[in-house]
């Protein structure tokens, strides 16, 4: 199993911060903050620690905000140089960014420095969010103006930062309800030359296709116009959570229309009683009987039982292929029933589906056991 991520953020955090800040304001009562920091630290997950050190911060730190976020910015260590392989480092930053968006929200221009500087160090995604609630308008006209920084981190916050459902940060439900204003930043940033900024773009894109199917393939649709392959990318990245669920739409945007001389025979879904912790194969052959080849997206999905009996569908991409006229072709996947941080098998039967293009058909099913 793998270490669990806050092991990586442990007390050297707070003691590093403390020697940080000693130099750039010698008043700073290192001693007392540290064991303000790691009273009840350890229990905590790595979110809840981040957050335990700025309210210590907050508390060592002069009352003055601005006073106390321009220490913390003379503080910082130099920017990140790259925008991969940076592992947990960054995440020093983390308590930063938690001063900022918990304390600064009345003090607009010091926060706006302060997220410009730390997100190039670590990310502001989170941290933004609050200032978007509270003042969109003037933090989207911020967030326009970054758009065009020649730093990689920067324009990335302004993609980040604007997605609806960004994983383990509060929601935009405003930007749920009326996508329109995220989406003249993607906009400015669906060209940009760095794969690190598009990627976060798709990722808004996906997003916004959870609350708003049809503006996903509307842009996508726009996108694709003219395209360069670096476009073209975006949108298909975009597209790959609605194309998972069997969107008609978004299928069609990547030319995957319903098929009907498309046949599926031979299932097979071994084995029919499965344990949990072992592994499953499913098959099936695909022939196209018609006179002209089809273009063909092959998923299936398998709906797993939950904790109380219900049943949840979780798709399982396949292949993407051009089936010629008469011809057939035979498909498997081995699958792993061990629970794992993102999923949790329960005994039970277990339907499994295929989905070409879009259109489900039944496969069989498996008798689950612990």
């Amino acid at each position: 199993m793998a270490e669990p991520l806050k092991n990586a953020f442990g007390p050297a955090v707070a003691e590093r911060l403390a020697a940080t800040i000693v130099p750039v304001f010698p008043g700073f009562a290192a001693k007392a903050f540290l064991k303000d920091a790691l009273d009840g630290f350890e229990p905590l997950a790595l979110l809840d620690r981040g957050r335990h050190i700025a309210r210590a911060l907050a508390r060592h730190l002069p009352h003055d905000y601005e006073a106390a976020a321009d220490i913390l910015i003379a503080s910082l260590g130099p920017r990140l140089e790259r925008t991969a392989d940076n592992g947990m480092a960054p995440f020093f930053y983390l308590p930063h960014t938690m001063f900022v968006s918990n304390h600064g929200l009345d003090h607009f221009e010091a926060s706006m420095t302060a997220l410009y500087e730390l997100t190039q160090r670590f990310t502001a995604e989170m941290a933004i969010r609050p200032f978007i609630v509270k003042d969109a308008k003037r933090t989207l006209a911020r967030l326009r103006d970054w758009s065009s920084d020649p730093n990689v981190h920067v324009r990335r916050l302004v993609s980040e930062g604007t997605r609806p459902r960004l994983p383990w940060a509060m929601r935009l439900p405003d930007f749920q309800r009326d996508p329109t204003p995220v989406i003249a930043l993607l906009e400015r940033l669906k060209d940009d030359p760095e794969l690190y900024v598009r990627r976060s773009v798709a990722n808004n894109l996906n997003d916004i296709g959870k609350d708003h199917p049809d503006i996903l393939t509307g842009v996508a649709t726009q996108w694709l116009v003219k395209a360069s392959p670096e476009r073209a990318w975006i949108v298909r990245h975009a597209l790959r959570s609605a194309i998972k669920r069997g969107e008609a739409a978004a299928l069609a945007v990547l030319d995957y229309a319903p098929v009907k001389q498309i046949r599926i025979d031979n299932a097979a879904i071994a084995p029919k009683r499965a344990q949990i912790g072992g592994k499953l194969t499913i098959a099936f052959d695909v022939s196209n009987s018609g006179k002209t080849a089809a273009r063909l997206m092959v998923d299936f999905r398998i709906h797993y039982v939950k904790a109380k009996g219900a049943t949840s569908p979780k798709t399982f991409k396949l292949t993407a292929l051009n089936l010629g006229p008469g011809t057939s072709v035979r498909l498997a996947k081995a699958v792993s029933l061990k629970d794992m941080t993102t999923r949790k098998h329960h005994a039970g039967v277990h339907r499994v589906e295929a989905m070409i293009n879009g259109q489900v058909t039944p496969l069989g099913e498996f008798n689950l056991s612990g």
